[in-house]
């Protein structure tokens, strides 16, 4: 009998690594054959132009606008639907059948409310870590702490 196919999903604000494993965190491997990365550029980048100009009402000043959100965090916000979209495809084609999250809270927070409900269940356990920056070695380690 086969055992269980387990995706690992390690992810921050900006990059997302796919992982396989059936159960133990010894046998890891790479799901995908790439990593998703977004755009790392800094918020004043991002706005490069220059702002609109308005009059105040009641003194005699003029001062830019202020963007309504901070532009770095819609690319993170914009990252998470990346992951949870791709997520999504991966399980219509059957690729997996648990997921494990493992991102810090916000991230966390964002990628689980980009996901479907379809997806959502697949969902059997989550850590608000960040092991982004471990290497495939140090995983194995470090998820069986976790779990």
């Amino acid at each position: 009998m086969k055992g269980k196919n387990i995706w690992i999903v390690i992810a921050d604000g900006g990059r997302a690594r796919f992982f396989r494993t059936n159960g133990t965190f010894k046998d890891l491997s790479p799901a995908l054959d790439h990593e998703l990365v977004s755009d790392r550029r800094y918020s004043r980048d991002i706005n490069a132009d220059r702002p609109g100009r308005t009059k105040d009402r009641i003194a005699h000043g003029r001062h830019a606008y202020e963007p309504p959100t901070d532009p770095h965090e819609n690319e993170e916000i914009e990252f998470a639907r990346e992951v949870a979209h791709l997520l999504d495809e991966e399980r219509k084609k059957l690729a997996f059948d648990e997921l494990i999250l493992v991102a810090p809270p916000k991230a966390l927070g964002r990628i689980r409310d980009a996901m479907s409900k379809e997806l959502r269940k697949l969902v059997s356990r989550e850590a608000d870590k960040d092991l982004t920056k471990l290497k495939l070695h140090e995983l194995p380690e470090r998820l069986a702490q976790l779990f």
